[in-house]
């Protein structure tokens, strides 16, 4: 296997959504945490704003996020719970190419290590579409903590191995280039 630092790092650029009925992007202590570690890492924010829980507007912000060559991930905060007005995962599943499953049986592991079994009332999800990567996370920072330290860090650093998202992005859109 070789040596983490034998590659360049590469930075990966992702814009933050957050979706909330009550807040404003001063008081999105959850996009912060976001963006604090997305930019301590390493990589560009390439964008950010906030919606309210409408699943229409959420899936045409993400539709237009995924049409800009200049972002490579979205990562949304906000609107993966239960109630009626958590909306998000079905805007991401509106615009999804792939799901991709495994993201979310690996945060309700992390989750379960933190907050035990209220893991479940989280619909976290993970997917792919115009080549661009789509992750939706709960609203609290704890969450987007959880998320990005313990799975996105590691799957947007191309060192990391034996295989992360990184190296694949060239490959994603393959199939709408295809004659």
């Amino acid at each position: 296997m070789p040596d983490e630092t034998s590659k360049d790092f590469i930075p990966v650029r992702i814009a933050v959504l957050t979706v909330s009925d009550s807040r404003t992007l001063a008081e999105d202590r959850s996009g912060d945490t976001l963006v604090g570690r997305i930019e301590g890492a390493g990589h560009v924010l390439a964008a950010r704003d906030i919606l309210p829980d409408e699943r229409d507007a959420i899936a045409a912000r993400l539709r237009a996020w995924i049409a800009d060559p200049a972002i490579d991930a979205i990562l949304t905060t906000g609107g993966t719970g239960l109630t009626g007005r958590d909306v998000t995962v079905e805007a991401h599943r509106d615009v999804y190419e792939k799901e991709i499953e495994a993201f979310a049986t690996v945060f309700t592991i992390v989750s379960m290590q933190k907050i035990g079994t209220s893991a479940v009332q989280s619909r976290a999800t993970g997917g792919v579409a115009g080549g661009t990567y789509l992750f939706a996370l709960p609203g609290s920072p704890g969450a987007c903590k959880d998320a990005w330290d313990e799975i996105l860090a590691a799957q947007f650093d191309y060192r990391h191995r034996p295989c992360n998202f990184v190296e694949i992005m060239p490959r994603l859109d393959e199939h709408l280039r295809r004659k």
